[in-house]
């Protein structure tokens, strides 16, 4: 016998996007370019000082830094999202057919996508289902030991 575990929505796994994007397009290629630029054109007669050009030296590491941890989020977050998957193998689901009809069935495999944009799915009985349309994962209860 199995009991539904509470939440009926969509598995939450798959509403993230692993991609990410800097709305500013500025990273760290872009300020070194503005940086040469800069000593490039500068007044001969009154040059940056070092103090100003040791703040862009540490702008510029903070830049990569933020590039950095935005990789490593986007990385956890692919390796959470396969975890997630991977944990529904042999539980029982409901999900939502093409049709619109709600089906029961035990997952039996997971294929993990590794196109951000493209979700990961679950073998339900020989078909593929995208995690996006399951509502329901079962467990197994526990019997009472007598």
């Amino acid at each position: 016998m199995t009991a539904p575990v509470s939440g009926a929505g969509p598995v939450a796994t798959n509403t993230a996007t692993t991609q990410v994007s800097n709305a500013n397009g500025f990273d760290s290629e872009t300020f070194l370019k503005l940086l040469v630029a800069q000593l490039k054109y500068q007044d001969p007669s009154d040059p940056a000082s070092s103090s100003e050009l040791m703040a862009q030296t540490a702008t510029l590491a903070q830049v990569q830094s933020l590039d950095a941890i935005a990789k490593q989020n986007s990385e956890s977050l692919t390796l959470q999202k396969s975890l997630s998957a991977g944990a529904l193998v042999g539980q029982t689901v409901s999900y939502t057919d093409s049709d619109g009809a709600t089906k029961t069935g035990v997952v039996t495999a997971v294929k993990i996508s590794s196109d951000p944009t493209a979700q990961s799915q679950a073998v339900i009985g020989g078909v593929d289902v995208d995690l996006a349309r399951l509502s329901q994962v079962a467990l197994p209860t526990a019997t009472a030991a007598g």
